[in-house]
């Protein structure tokens, strides 16, 4: 006996109404955090990689402010905690990113009222998404976002700082840059001021078999050439090596004011 018609209406509605198959993803990923010449290691590294979609962030606490780390330890935990809040994968990326990098911030002013403006907890951040063979990602500050493929840099994010602008201008080249009285100085930073500070949040972008994406806190790009960063994830070596072996050279070039060195990153199978 066939359904009766409110029915069989009820059951051609629920078959419509179920989404297509999410394809698996397949990614390598790695992450490295090294103190440097430092006291203590402010970054924080986040990575959660699941059959769908995966999450890779960094968090450098300023040290210059009081509690750096725990202002970068608060953005890691806000991040992780409203990720798995989310159906996967996320209906809307690009919002969700914003939507917690400005909760984060929220977060760490309310940290800092009580203290003095020029002392308040304050980080900057890297936040990259891929989901649907496609990646979104957020940044504020001078942590950096790197898509590579075929054996190259193809595109960063480009840093809220004054150093960025004067090589974006061709005045200071990138090698430059690297020796720039100001280039510790950024220029936009979650917490600290209570207005929502400036973000770059990049459109999204397909990516292919054999691409790359890294994030990194500004003491592990700030004593390397993109050609250093992608010689070294092409070379063949499993992710986790290279990852290491670029930490290790970039604090080793740092000399005894080297930062802290922090990344991670995926590679696209």
């Amino acid at each position: 006996m066939p359904p009766r018609p409110h029915l069989r209406n009820a059951i051609i509605a629920g078959q419509s109404s179920r989404s297509p198959k999410v394809p698996v993803l397949e990614v390598e990923h790695a992450e490295c955090s090294l103190i440097g010449a430092r006291e203590e290691n402010q970054d924080r590294v986040a990575v959660t990689v699941e059959s769908e979609v995966a999450l890779i962030a960094v968090f450098d606490g300023m040290g210059g402010h009081a509690d750096g780390a725990r202002a970068a330890e608060l953005a890691r935990c806000i991040l992780l905690a409203r990720f798995a809040a989310q159906v996967h994968p996320l209906p809307d990326p690009l919002a969700f990113l914003h939507i917690t990098l400005g909760a984060a911030h929220a977060e760490m002013v309310a940290l800092g009222l009580h203290m003095p403006l020029e002392h308040r907890p304050r980080a900057t951040g890297a936040v990259c998404l891929v989901q649907d063979g496609t990646a979104w990602w957020a940044h504020v500050g001078d942590s950096r976002i790197y898509h590579l493929r075929a054996g190259r840099v193809i595109r960063r994010t480009r840093d809220h700082s004054h150093v960025e602008l004067l090589v974006q201008e061709g005045l200071i080249s990138s090698q430059q840059a690297q020796n720039h009285p100001m280039r510790n100085y950024v220029e936009t930073c979650l917490g600290g001021d209570p207005l929502l500070p400036e973000m770059q949040i990049g459109r999204c972008i397909r990516v292919q078999s054999g691409d790359a994406l890294l994030v990194c806190s500004d003491g592990f790009w700030a004593n390397l050439l993109d050609e250093d960063i992608a010689a070294s994830l092409y070379s063949g070596a499993p992710l986790k090596a290279a990852l290491q072996s670029l930490a290790e050279f970039s604090v080793k070039r740092g000399g005894p004011g080297a930062d802290n060195s922090s990344v991670a990153a995926l590679r696209v199978r």
